[in-house]
């Protein structure tokens, strides 16, 4: 037979339809999640928020400024200038801060021929944690003053190392005793009677190194003198800070700058419209000489307790039921029992007992929900024929969260003893509201009573 006769055998594959048991999987997943997200995305997030106990301090630091007793020495004449004493150091009457136009070897010794002790590290230290602790953004041009500062700093530490002998003429000597500072800005002479609050924007404070100078002209500053250690701190206050420490003579606060702690005398000054602290002190100079402004935190008898954002307090309204009319829940004092009387529309009555969760008591009354009665129904005293009728006078507001333990929402009173911008402290003795390690609603506004947290 041939070729042409032959049949050939042809194999049609099997077509495999789109639409099988693991399209119809991947499709339920994909559109599960795609309903999932979309849930996310428009369902309302209820964050908690966990109780725990605390006090409200960090609202009370402020940038002080230090007015001192100071007197600024000038060159008596031009020339090179080379100091000896170090900065912030107690200098006596006619002890030699510098010179002016000195003769004999101008050598410095090189950084090798030394190593700093403990002191001199624990100085350069000091230096720059102080430029970090008063740092902000809007004051970059205190990085330049740090350098300055820091240059000065080294350069009276080779001073100090320098083995070469110095024949000094012109010498500038102090007209006071006083500690010796480096560096002027212009606050020198200022008095209490002339404080703004303007002087407390570091933004524009200027301060000019004297230390670095090579050479002077007559009549330029070489160095200051603070002569008295009595000393002022100044800081501006608010009205809410006035009306805590009118009563005050004392405070207690804090340097930031190394954590030491003093009590002082206290008052508060007026220049027309603004109010400023003062703080008066008559020791410690030595440990603060160099700054003008220290950053202070007022250590007040500030109360403690539950502390709980303030976007987590809402107001509730509640009706106020005298004691007597109450039926004792004999397992628990957060549940009541009412006898309450109601009227329909055509006058008949209805007696029922209600079961009332208790938000408070307060003298001899519990606080029940508003929304349980009704204006004009009647409360029955148990065994008798008194009543009393609920009116518009029995109404009173409460301040509280949302309790969320179990799962749903319940509103708790709470008492503000301390509050910020922030934060409140609420009372923690009271078993009708919080305690410690509680869950809350982080912000009230999103939800209502008995509405179901996830």
């Amino acid at each position: 037979m041939g070729r042409s006769g032959r049949r050939k055998k042809i194999t049609k594959y099997r077509r495999y339809s789109f639409f099988n048991i693991g399209t119809l999987l991947f499709g339920t997943v994909f559109i599960y999640m795609v309903i999932s997200t979309f849930m996310y995305l428009t369902e309302k997030h209820i964050t908690p928020y966990e109780v725990h106990k605390g006090a409200i301090t960090g609202n009370y630091r402020y940038q002080a400024l230090s007015l001192r007793t100071e007197e600024v020495v000038n060159a008596p004449q031009s020339g090179s200038v080379r100091y000896f004493e170090r900065e912030g150091s107690k200098a006596s009457a006619g002890s030699v801060i510098c010179a002016v136009n000195e003769t004999g070897s101008q050598s410095l010794a090189s950084i090798s021929d030394f190593e700093l002790d403990d002191r001199d590290e624990s100085r350069l230290r000091d230096t720059m944690m102080s430029f970090t602790i008063n740092y902000s953004g809007s004051g970059f041009q205190r990085v330049y003053d740090l350098k300055s500062g820091v240059e000065g700093l080294i350069s009276e530490i080779v001073e100090d190392n320098s083995s070469d002998y110095v024949s000094v003429r012109n010498q500038c000597t102090a007209p006071d005793s006083g500690f010796v500072i480096y560096s002027i800005d212009g606050f020198e002479t200022v008095t209490e009677d002339q404080l703004t609050s303007d002087m407390f924007s570091q933004t524009s404070y200027d301060e000019v190194g004297l230390r670095n100078q090579k050479s002077v002209r007559a009549g330029d500053p070489l160095f200051k003198l603070i002569t008295n250690e009595d000393w002022t701190l100044y800081f501006p206050i608010d009205e809410k800070l006035q009306t805590e420490l009118a009563d005050a003579e004392k405070i207690r606060f804090r340097f930031l700058k190394d954590n030491e702690t003093f009590t002082a005398p206290f008052a508060i000054v007026r220049n027309g419209d603004e109010a400023f602290g003062r703080i008066s002190l008559d020791n410690s100079l030595v440990r603060y000489a160099t700054d003008r402004f220290l950053e202070i935190e007022l250590v007040l008898n500030k109360k403690s307790g539950l502390k709980i954002p303030s976007s987590a307090i809402v107001e509730r309204t509640f009706y106020r039921i005298p004691e007597e009319y109450v039926i004792q829940n004999q397992d628990t004092e957060k549940e009541i029992v009412l006898k309450v009387e109601s009227f329909a529309e055509d006058g008949s009555s209805s007696v029922r007992y209600v079961t009332a969760n208790v938000y408070k008591k307060e003298d001899n009354d519990y606080l029940v929900d508003h929304q349980l009665l009704n204006e004009g129904d009647y409360i029955q005293l148990e065994g008798s024929v008194n009543r009393m009728q609920i009116q518009e006078k029995d109404v009173t507001t409460l301040h509280g969260v949302f309790n969320i333990n179990k799962g749903y929402a319940v509103f708790r009173e709470v008492t503000v003893i301390d509050e910020n911008e922030e934060y409140c402290i609420v009372e923690s003795n009271n078993i009708y509201s919080l305690a410690a390690y509680d869950y809350i609603v982080l912000d009230a506004s999103l939800v209502t009573e008995d509405e179901i947290v996830y």
